[in-house]
């Protein structure tokens, strides 16, 4: 046979193969089952194509070319039989079935790489590329197999994983090359150039091994052709032609025109070269010819431009694979950054390139790079993102899903601007679906970060105004509200709240009443929400209402918000709510709440005499309202509603006004009972605040309230109760404090707690809270412990009744307020210890006998008088205690010489707590009364130098009640103390001053105790009874 006849049969039966595939792929299409396998079937068939053309088109077919074609064409003939069998209207077949198809299909397409690798590197000259291709698409196809019901490419050759990633690139690749390769092989190469460009289809990964970045040589190994750029390699695949190029700018042209010469240029290049050449006359020559020109007429060459444009948009088509390819490989930064760009100039181009690299799954590859740890990758692929989301739902939707929105969120905080741009940009993108809205709002942290860039706009002014932009995006979804006024950015929903809908007020207020507010948001949302929310209290719906009561009980909890509250006209309305409100004549469920906001804002110190009720000229202190909240209480109302109530009646009782009038109305609706059946209430505050109700009404009618208690069942001993596990609450403290305040004078209620025997246990408690036996970190401890030291000293002030002076003995309550005195860490604690002694020892001069008379040794009578002072004698018997002229103990007539409580009292006279002063000074004073022997008290208190502290207090202190006590101490020195104690107190430079002073601002008591001293001291003239005229 012939040259000629051999080249005639290769081009024959390469046409005809190229039909056979076309045939096939088409059959393809009616396959409904498998799509994916019969997909990639018909992608390696027309991957073929390239090859066979290459063998038909070769200027040195080789000899082996027939049986070449022959071998693939029985392949593809088998490959259309068995798809025929698969496609729609074709008999149905069963799964074993299917899988033998499936199995066969495989072994077609491992044959024909087979075949492929027999064509001989001659018969590409010398397009090493071409080879490249062909091999590599030999290689893969003898490797391909089904696995799990789609083919998966054996991944021998590639050693990096990022490698594998290009195979699954290829197959979404392919797959677009599907229909467009597949329409060019069926019309058998009609288009020269595509034929061309088919021809010249190269694997992707060998170019891009082969690209040559900053100089560096390529691997002489390999069979890849160099280049220097990405365009480069989409350039090599689809071919430019000279006819693209202007002939006076040398770039392609984008409106070419033909002149009259053939010639087509660049519309606006001809046209400058037209004004350049104008030399006043009409000859106009063409540049490259040289030819003249008849006129200057530019015709567009509509075929000329109608082929740039194709080509551009093949070219684009062909970049964007290049650039996936490279993100996939992504073998060095400068590869990956190049790509992008490239990819954000083809978004700038044509919209439509976008919806390319979208169907190609550039957005999930590209999110890979947000976690990279180069910062201008992740800047440039941020940036690339942006362009291919924005102007559409579509992009956005493929967000969702990927680590897009958590990576960038992360890039807010980075300290290179044009990342963190880049990322706010992105973010400002997204924000406008408000499906992502929600999302980017629930992730951590990204609003905080938002506001927190919002509000730095000394700091980054363009970050600040795109943050701000954000966040009005996210506020279409209400959640992303609720999150930024919990992270600070109070403003939308307050106006949502303040000018949105009925619906969007209840949302919002309902949101402000679970947000939890600092104080400063707390005092920023009365000042702006509260006319709002009084207006959805009073005219909205039940679920208005409530979402607008949840607020305000948590505005008007911070106490500087109360003015502004009533200023919008809160206590009206609250008090119709509580008292007159109703709706469809039904009570409305809002008494609580309303108790709630009034009791709060009576806590923060408002005047109840100033807060109007209503226009009959009621206020908060008037008897009609307090009766009103004493008549709830006492109809068992419930327990939330019960502790505001008090809580309010509390409030009343700090105004001098309302006491009385609060004193009144539970005398009269004897609510004191409820009250005090309400200290057993399992509740704790409940209980707490009827105690401390109680505590402020024990002033005013203790001895009534002392009673009741005494009469209710289980009390008082109840309020004894041992704190479970040690650990003390403020109810017993309460408790404890409630049974110190009642007036100490009621013996009923001393009886009661001596028959319960409730003492032994209060000691208990004071040893252990004393030696740090029970839990003393509680914040409550001291209060507990002043409350059993002040119920200790109730039985002080009624020891005329013989079984309470027993218990005063049993227990040496002398010796229990001395050790007190000294350990106490509590200034009230010595002070009611202080107290406790000044009781006792107003006693002693009552308890106190002579002894029998004994001989006493004349050597006794020359002893020191501080040797004399207690202790037994010789002989065994008491000596005579030299105040109260007896025989005096600690624990038997509660002496404070005896018991050691004198050196105590006066280390408390240098506290600097007046009230622990005062109360140890009024002990002290109990030794020089004149029930006692004044005479020798001087003499032993002159040993212990009283008169020089006393003298010290008056330099530091100038309250009445120390001046007056001090000035009788002085004065009783100053009488029975002799010359030595008055030269003492005559000798004090500051003590006539003070007096002075007492005398001219005292009230008539002090002064005329000064006045006397000041006589003692010769300061002031002593006026006979005679006067002399």
């Amino acid at each position: 046979m012939s040259l000629s006849e051999d080249t005639n049969l290769i081009v024959v039966l390469a046409r005809s193969l190229l039909n056979s595939i076309s045939e096939v792929t088409a059959l393809m299409e009616g396959v409904d089952i498998e799509q994916e396998n019969f997909m990639e079937v018909g992608s390696y068939l027309d991957r073929t194509s390239p090859a066979i053309i290459e063998l038909q088109m070769a200027e040195n077919a080789p000899s082996n070319a027939t049986e070449i074609l022959g071998l693939i064409s029985k392949h593809v003939d088998l490959a259309r039989d068995l798809v025929s069998k698969c496609s729609t209207g074709a008999q149905l077949i069963n799964d074993p079935e299917l899988k033998t198809i499936i199995e066969q299909l495989e072994r077609v397409i491992r044959n024909i790489g087979c075949g492929l690798s027999l064509i001989p590197s001659t018969t590409f000259e010398n397009r090493q590329y071409v080879e490249i291709a062909v091999r590599s698409l030999s290689r893969e196809m003898q490797s391909a197999c089904l696995k799990g019901g789609g083919f998966q490419i054996q991944m021998s050759e590639l050693e990096e994983s990022k490698e594998q990633d290009l195979y699954s690139v290829d197959l979404v690749e392919r797959e677009i090359e599907y229909n467009s390769m597949r329409v060019e092989v069926s019309e058998e190469n009609s288009q020269p150039n595509s034929g061309e460009h088919s021809n010249d289809i190269p694997r992707l990964i060998d170019f891009l091994r082969g690209i040559s970045y900053g100089g560096s040589e390529t691997d002489e190994n390999s069979n890849s052709q160099p280049f220097k750029s990405l365009p480069q390699v989409a350039q090599y695949m689809e071919p430019l032609y000279e006819t693209f190029f202007c002939p006076l700018t040398q770039k392609m042209m984008d409106d070419p025109v033909t002149i009259g010469s053939g010639v087509t240029y660049e519309r606006r290049a001809i046209e400058e070269w037209f004004k350049k050449s104008n030399d006043g006359s009409d000859c106009v020559f063409c540049p490259t010819t040289g030819r003249k020109l008849e006129s200057r007429v530019l015709n567009t060459n509509i075929a000329l431009k109608t082929t740039i444009e194709q080509w551009k948009e093949r070219n684009e088509v062909t970049r964007i694979k290049v650039a996936r390819a490279a993100l996939s490989l992504a073998s060095s930064e400068t590869m990956v950054i190049e790509a992008m760009k490239d990819l954000q100039h083809l978004c700038r181009r044509r919209q439509y390139n976008k919806v390319q690299m979208r169907s190609v799954g550039m957005i999930p590859l590209l999110c890979r790079f947000l976690e990279s740890e180069e910062k201008r990758l992740r800047s440039e692929a941020v940036e690339t993102l942006r362009m291919l989301v924005e102007d559409g739902e579509e992009g956005k939707e493929m967000i969702v899903g990927t680590n897009a929105i958590t990576a960038t969120i992360k890039m807010l905080s980075s300290d290179y601007p044009l990342e963190r741009h880049s990322a706010l940009l992105l973010l400002l993108e997204l924000s406008r679906s408000e499906l992502l809205s929600q999302t980017i709002g629930s992730a951590a942290g990204a609003i905080l970060v938002l506001i927190t860039m919002k509000y730095n706009q000394s700091i980054d002014a363009f970050a600040a105004e795109k943050a701000n932009e954000t966040l009005k995006n996210l506020e279409n979804c209400h959640k992303n509200i609720k999150r930024m006024a919990e992270n600070g950015l109070l403003e939308p929903l307050l106006d949502h709240l303040i000018e949105g809908s009925e619906e969007m007020q209840m949302e919002m207020g309902s949101y402000l009443g679970e947000i939890v507010l600092g104080q400063d948001a707390k005092t920023y949302v009365a000042e702006r929400a509260s006319a709002a929310l009084l207006r959805m209290v009073h005219n909205g719906n039940s679920l208005a209402r409530k979402a607008a009561f949840k607020a305000l009980v948590q505005i008007s909890s911070h106490h500087p918000n109360s003015r502004t509250l009533v200023d919008a006209g809160i206590i009206p309305i609250m008090t119709e709510e509580m008292f007159t409100r109703k709706i469809y004549n039904e009570p409305m469920n809002s008494k609580e709440e309303s108790a709630t906001i009034l009791a709060n804002v009576l806590e923060s110190g408002l005047d109840p005499e100033s807060l109007q009720v209503n226009t009959h000229g009621h206020t908060m202190a008037s008897d009609y309202i307090i009766y009103n909240f004493a008549h709830m209480i006492k109809n068992s109302s419930p327990e939330n509603l019960n502790i505001n109530l008090i809580k309010i009646l509390l409030c009343l009782m700090q105004s001098p006004r309302s006491t009385a009038s609060v004193v009144s109305v539970i005398k009269e609706t004897e609510s004191s009972y409820t009250l005090i059946e309400l200290l057993d209430t399992q509740q704790d505050e409940l209980s707490i605040a009827s105690a401390k109700l109680l505590i402020s009404l024990s002033t005013q009618m203790g001895h009534t309230l002392a009673d009741q208690i005494c009469k209710t069942r289980g009390q008082p001993e109840s309020l004894i109760k041992t704190p479970e596990g040690d650990r003390i609450t403020e109810k017993y403290a309460v408790w404890a404090n409630l049974l110190a305040k009642l007036p100490h004078q009621n013996l009923t209620l001393n009886l009661a707690l001596l028959h319960k025997e409730t003492v032994p246990t209060i000691l208990q408690r004071v040893d252990e809270i004393q030696r740090g036996a029970t839990t003393t970190t509680s914040r409550f401890a001291r209060y507990y412990l002043e409350g059993l030291v002040g119920i200790l000293v109730r039985f002080t002030t009624t020891l005329y009744d013989q079984n309470i002076l027993s218990l005063a003995r049993d227990f040496n309550l002398a010796s229990v307020f001395t050790g007190l005195l000294m350990r106490a860490g509590s200034d009230e604690v010595q002070r009611l210890s202080a107290l406790g002694l000044e009781n006792l020892s107003s006693e002693s001069i009552h308890l106190s006998k002579p002894p029998q008379k004994i001989k006493k040794p004349k050597l006794y009578r020359f002893l020191p008088r501080c040797l004399s002072i207690g202790g037994p004698h010789p002989d065994g018997k008491l000596n005579l205690c030299p105040v109260h002229r007896g025989s005096c103990s600690s624990q038997t007539t509660f002496c404070l010489v005896e018991s050691r409580a004198v050196e105590r009292l006066l280390a408390c006279l240098e506290h600097e707590n007046v009230g622990v002063v005062e109360a140890a000074l009024s002990a002290m004073c109990t030794l020089l009364d004149d029930k006692v022997d004044v005479e020798r008290s001087v003499g032993v208190l002159s040993e212990v130098n009283l008169v020089q502290h006393v003298l010290n207090l008056l330099k530091e202190h100038r309250e009445e009640g120390v001046w007056q006590k001090s000035f009788w101490v002085i004065e009783r020195f100053l009488m029975k103390g002799g010359d030595r104690s008055a030269s003492d107190i005559s000798q004090d430079r500051l003590l006539p001053s003070t007096l002075v002073s007492a005398f001219h601002h005292g009230d008539s008591s002090t002064r005329q105790m000064a006045e006397k001293i000041l006589r003692h001291l010769n300061k002031m003239p002593n006026f006979s009874s005679k006067v002399v005229l």
